[in-house]
């Protein structure tokens, strides 16, 4: 089978995180990192329901801003004609490859047997790729999944149904649905499902610091490798550059006044930034770990714990480390809603 080519600029990539990556903290982290070290990124993911999403809500989670590594959409869904058609107009409105769901392990997506769901059923899974690969001949599509749904037994069989649905790249990661988020990783799983197919397998969790990078790749056999909660404690390690205390404080704010400028209160802004200071390890701002990580989730006042992190950040900005964002592309969002229009389309500059 001919696949379309992949379109990273580089091995590393940032994780898809429901919440997390929508475009006011992936534009500053794909602004932090060149295309040499930041290979791509992904939208959170868009469920797709009983009908085609409208193509607002596609141009929404891809962003006005484009950068010279691609961000892909990703999409979760288990009516098939209407992922199909998601697919397709994501395409339409810019997204230069899709990305389909199977690891979530929310209750909804299991009732809606999408998500990790699908992890107990391998042939539906080949369906599902297969039906979204049928929509866009000419572009990539990729799959995620978890090592499984309560154990790891089949993540071979998961792997070859991923290929077999004509799917151009499989991320796994490593813990089953069972497992959720814990702390400790098993790569032999990955290892398992790269040595299984021969399309390029991309490694999940378990990357804590730029050099894990390397060695998931070389411990594993996976030619990609991808960072979830690190890279919201660390936006710098697909560099793996020092940053100090006030650098890591000046990604903070302008994370919130990001959202801020979007509408987002000064409360929601501050319980926004928490969420980051709860895995935070960068420039030593928190200290590194858990106990240097509390007076800053203690803080109860929002303004308070903002104004503790505009002191922190001082008066000067190294542009090298914290980049002011490029203006937003500003797309015709109404006629790209309507079909009409031809988006700006994501030009990903080659390593």
């Amino acid at each position: 089978m001919n696949r379309p080519a992949l379109p990273f600029t580089s091995p590393w990539l940032l994780a898809p995180m429901e919440g997390v990556t929508e475009p006011s903290f992936r534009d500053l982290v794909l602004a932090r990192n060149s295309p040499a070290d930041l290979g791509g990124a992904f939208t959170e993911f868009v469920r797709v329901i009983d009908r085609p999403l409208p193509r607002h809500v596609l141009v929404r989670h891809l962003g006005d801003r484009r950068f010279g590594q691609p961000v892909g959409l990703q999409l979760m869904g288990a009516d098939l004609a209407a992922l199909a058609e998601s697919a397709r107009r994501a395409v339409e409105v810019g997204a230069p490859l899709v990305d389909l769901n199977f690891g979530c392990p929310a209750k909804g997506a299991l009732r809606g047997c999408a998500g990790s769901a699908v992890l107990k059923d391998p042939a539906r899974l080949e369906a599902t790729v297969r039906a979204v690969v049928d929509a866009l001949p000419d572009h990539p599509v990729t799959a995620k999944i978890r090592a499984g749904y309560d154990d790891a037994e089949r993540v071979e069989d998961l792997a070859r149904a991923a290929e077999a649905g004509g799917a151009a790249m499989l991320t796994v990661h490593c813990r089953t649905r069972a497992e959720a988020y814990q702390d400790e990783v098993d790569w032999t799983r990955l290892a398992r499902a790269a040595a299984a197919v021969s399309i390029p397998v991309c490694g999940n969790g378990g990357v804590d610091t730029h050099a894990d990078l390397e060695r998931l790749r070389r411990e594993t056999g996976c030619r990609l490798a991808m960072v979830g909660r690190a890279a919201c404690g660390n936006p710098w390690i697909f560099r793996g550059v020092a940053v100090r205390a006030a650098d890591a404080a000046r990604f903070l704010v302008d994370y919130a006044e990001t959202l801020r400028s979007l509408g987002a209160s000064t409360k929601g802004a501050a319980g926004r930034v928490k969420q980051l200071l709860v895995h935070w390890t960068a420039g030593g701002l928190t200290g590194g770990g858990a106990e240097g990580r509390a007076p800053w989730l203690r803080e109860a006042d929002p303004a308070r714990l903002l104004a503790r992190l505009v002191e922190a950040a001082g008066d000067g900005r190294d542009p090298a480390l914290n980049p002011v964002l490029p203006a937003a592309a500003r797309p015709d969002r109404e006629a790209l809603a309507s079909g009409t229009a031809s988006p700006a389309r994501q030009e990903p500059a080659r390593a």
